[in-house]
């Protein structure tokens, strides 16, 4: 006599078969060596920008380290948010970083909805460069120091415009900064990253700017700008003649912009483990660093809960700062 739970076992056990190739495949996707295809490294600014190059420059020694291509996808735009977002809604495999840094920061206080958290939505995993920004005009400008800038802007309230990246980049950050300490006015033109702030003052577009100093380094040494002061608390080794904004007569004003590697929240400790100790062994040769360096940025590796840390700091930075030239969030 047939018991009648045979059937109900039977479809049991076919059920548990066709699982099997299921099962199959999902183990050996799990146990895939990691990488095992090209890398993604998001770059949220526009080709050209410092960040562009810095990304460029170490790529292609990680590449190296992990036996893989890493590929740089400028995604450019809203202040870096573009980039971020879609790197913060990939998926947590290893396969997708973004270059992270202060204007990701800033931009948790400068937008009512950036699209991204930046602390709960990456892991942080190294921190690569530091760069201050430089205030430059023209070349051929009768504007030959910051006094003089400041001058002709107290005289000329908001009749000289000045480019930046986008609202809420240390190139707007810093102008706006600088023009509330100098109670002067200048008008505000954003453009999509420092690259354009380069190309609109050497275009005479805009009476001056003042884009990271990475960005504007080639065409300040090749004298087709003039570099009025750096932003950062010492001047910039590359640029050794020009004055600090506390040397230039305006003191209490200082910022520099930095910038690493991120990943989506998620992704196993195991490969955050790995894409840092590819950096920090890119980071070790001396042609890596030349490289950067003489773009004019400066090195700063930073292990994962340091660069983490920073963005913490940039925040409540990115709030004072708001607060004290009276920026609302957009």
């Amino acid at each position: 006599m047939t018991n009648q739970p045979i059937p109900h076992l039977r479809r049991r056990v076919l059920l548990a078969a066709s699982l099997l190739p299921l099962l199959a495949s999902t183990s050996a996707m799990a146990a895939e060596p990691w990488p095992a295809r090209p890398i993604k490294w998001v770059v949220p600014y526009l080709a050209g920008t410092g960040p562009d190059t810095t990304a460029r420059i170490v790529a292609e020694a990680v590449s190296k380290e992990l036996g893989q291509p890493v590929v740089i996808e400028n995604k450019g735009g809203a202040g870096g948010n573009l980039g971020a977002r879609q790197a913060a809604k990939a998926a947590p495999d290893g396969y997708t970083w973004v270059y992270a840094g202060s204007p990701m920061a800033a931009s948790m206080r400068m937008y009512k909805q950036p699209g991204y958290d930046v602390l709960k939505d990456f892991r942080h995993v190294i921190g690569l460069t530091s760069s201050d920004t430089v205030v430059i005009v023209h070349a051929q400008s009768d504007i030959r120091s910051l006094a003089d800038l400041l001058a002709r802007l107290r005289a000329q309230p908001g009749k000289l415009d000045y480019a930046s990246g986008g609202v809420g980049t240390p190139s707007h950050l810093g102008v706006e900064m600088v023009l509330s300490v100098s109670q002067a006015q200048a008008t505000h033109v954003p453009y999509k990253g420092a690259s354009e702030i380069v190309n609109a003052v050497l275009g005479q577009q805009v009476a001056f700017g003042a884009p990271i100093t990475a960005v504007a380094y080639s065409n300040i040494v090749a004298g087709k700008l003039r570099a009025l002061a750096v932003t950062g608390p010492a001047r910039n080794p590359k640029l050794p003649s020009v004055p600090t904004l506390a040397e230039a007569g305006l003191p209490g004003v200082e910022l520099t912009s930095w910038g690493g590697v991120s990943v989506p929240t998620g992704t196993p400790d195991a490969i955050v483990s790995r894409v840092r100790a590819a950096f920090e062994a890119a980071l070790r040769q001396p042609a890596v660093v030349t490289a950067l360096e003489e773009q004019g940025g400066m090195v700063n590796p930073q292990d994962g809960e340091t660069f983490t840390r920073a963005f913490g700091k940039e925040i409540g930075f990115t709030e004072a700062m708001m607060k004290r030239i009276r920026l609302e969030p957009m």
